[in-house]
């Protein structure tokens, strides 16, 4: 399977896979330079469980300018779906401050157009009531509805472009 870029720039961000200094600090309680105060948040914390160094399908940084302001990432790099098709499974966070800007829009936007570019479709899962995330991935072009998970998230799916 193709390597998704290190950094990956859109106009306003850039997004970063996650060091080992990144990692160390986020499970150990530490700051980093740059980090917004509220970060990392809960789910980042459970997102550096996930991370294995040089594994390009990892954890990234969300920063605006020097600012980490949340993270975006796949579980894993592509498995078959039952399709054959290779797929992965995104997730994504900002810090409450930095909501409403379209920042993850623009985020999941460019992670898309690696994924597409490598040939890899993507799925979320999303608590039904998140309506703020269904709005992120509606507008991200994921218009599949694959039923839900056991927690009762709905699975949503971006077909490949």
């Amino acid at each position: 399977m193709s390597a998704l870029p290190v950094l990956v720039r859109t106009a306003r961000l850039g997004l970063p896979l996650w060091t080992a200094e990144d990692v160390a600090a986020i499970r150990g309680g530490g700051r980093r330079p740059g980090w917004h105060g509220d970060f990392p948040r809960r789910d980042d914390v459970d997102a550096a469980t996930l991370w294995h160094d040089g594994d390009t399908w990892g954890p990234r940084s969300v920063v605006r300018g020097v600012t980490v302001l949340g993270s975006i990432g796949f579980y894993g790099p592509p498995e078959p779906a039952t399709d054959g098709v290779a797929e992965v499974e995104v997730g994504y966070g900002l810090v409450a401050e930095a909501r409403g800007w379209g920042f993850m829009t623009e985020a999941l936007t460019a992670l898309l157009a690696e994924c597409d570019r490598v040939g890899v479709r993507v799925r979320a899962s999303v608590a039904p009531d998140n309506k703020t995330s269904i709005k992120v991935l509606a507008s991200c072009g994921f218009t599949e509805l694959r039923g839900a998970t056991e927690d009762g998230e709905l699975v949503m799916v971006r077909p490949l472009r």
